[in-house]
């Protein structure tokens, strides 16, 4: 026979401060922890929710990333105009794209100090494969040919210069924003412009990718290993959608640590909060407890009793957490990809994973804290137990 739950949860009410106490220290943790996890979540979604299965990322064979890949000129062409997998447009030409890409340092954040931002050069296709994805929200599209560039929205208020009217100099290359745009995925981070122009600014000697479409059905495994071992195209290829989730993981892991050591170290501290108000809660009901044993309760409903009633407290803790947690999503930040070394903005991200494993943490804050308590209380002699009041 079990303790009636309505016996528990009268006694939190009774207990008021303490409950207040304990509630507060485990929503603090929750928070703390989501917070981090919903960093996470914000960064690994801007990738991977926005990659397309059906677009293809080319890279040297052995490139993790298209910083470290880089094609001539007359191989990435091959590839372009020689692969049967990748679409035609309604003109009959293939629908891919050859992007040159650089991270430079020579840009100032305007709270101070620099940092590293991407370049990319594109061609007219890059426009046709993103679609209705890409849009000028402010001035107009550079013009193919001229020392122009089109500025993610994210980093206007993060970056000097990067207004429309305003000048960036690339190397010795002055280049004005003549617009500035929205994309899909982490490219509202990036500066944009003709590849032509850019990679003679940047000085490189070729394309550093190849995007394109492929046609419905097309096996991307088996076009890799095709690719890999050929003599005259040599690349490997991967759908965008898997080339993006691969840009988060080193971040990721590094966020996911991060939360993980916050969450132990002020987790300790919110269980000993825990521990201490079920253990008074157990002294001052030792009277009560006694006379429910006397009336026929076995310790293990005794035991279950109490610690249902700890758990009770974690869960208000996580609700109270979640709650406090709910403002953060959406707010832009910023942070280095480790995996391309350059600034990206992001925003907070409460996903039902982020609030389910918030949940779940501060449910196991009070189970962890009324472990010790409740087994005290379920080994309370009767006899003794009723001789305290």
């Amino acid at each position: 026979m079990l303790v009636p739950l309505r016996y528990n949860w009268r006694s939190l009410f009774v207990r008021k401060t303490s409950t207040l106490l304990t509630v507060l220290g485990i929503a603090a943790t929750v928070m703390t922890v989501g917070g981090v996890l919903a960093l996470q979540q914000g960064f690994a979604r801007l990738y991977s929710d926005n990659g397309r299965d059906d677009v293809a990322v080319f890279l040297r064979p052995g490139a993790t990333s298209e910083g470290l890949s880089m094609f001539s000129r007359e191989l990435a062409q091959k590839i372009v105009k020689t692969i049967p997998a990748i679409a035609t447009g309604p003109d009959g030409q293939p629908l891919a794209s050859m992007e040159c890409f650089l991270a430079m340092r020579l840009f100032k954040k305007n709270e101070g100090g620099e940092t590293n931002v991407s370049i990319r050069g594109v061609q007219p296709a890059t426009f046709a494969l993103r679609g209705d994805g890409f849009r000028i929200i402010e001035g107009q599209a550079f013009t193919p040919g001229n020392d122009e560039v089109v500025v993610g929205r994210r980093l206007v208020d993060r970056i000097e210069n990067c207004g429309v009217g305003d000048v960036l100099q690339i190397n010795t290359t002055p280049m004005r924003v003549v617009g500035i745009f929205e994309c899909d995925g982490p490219f509202e981070s990036e500066i944009w412009g003709d590849f032509e122009r850019l990679k003679s600014a940047l000085e490189l000697f070729g394309p550093n990718r190849v995007v394109a479409q492929l046609r419905p059905g097309t096996d991307v495994e088996a076009l890799n290993t095709a690719l890999e071992s050929s003599k005259e195209t040599p690349a490997e290829v991967q759908t965008e959608r898997e080339y993006l989730a691969g840009q988060t993981e080193i971040l990721s892991a590094v966020l996911i640590f991060l939360g993980s050591f916050l969450g132990l170290i002020m987790g300790i501290a919110a269980v000993f909060t825990a521990t201490n108000t079920m253990l008074a809660a157990v002294a001052g009901r030792t009277h009560e407890i006694g006379i429910l044993l006397s009336n026929g309760f076995r310790p293990l409903p005794i035991f279950v009793s109490f610690l249902l009633e700890s758990a009770f407290l974690g869960l208000l803790g996580g609700a109270v957490g979640c709650v406090l947690l709910l403002p953060l999503n959406g707010i832009e930040t910023g942070t280095s990809n480790f995996a391309t070394f350059t600034e990206v903005a992001f925003g907070f991200r409460i996903t039902t994973e982020v609030l389910v494993t918030a949940v779940a943490f501060s449910l196991g804050l009070g189970l962890l804290g009324g472990a010790w308590p409740a087994w005290r209380a379920s080994r309370l002699k009767p006899a003794v137990a009723l001789r305290r009041v």
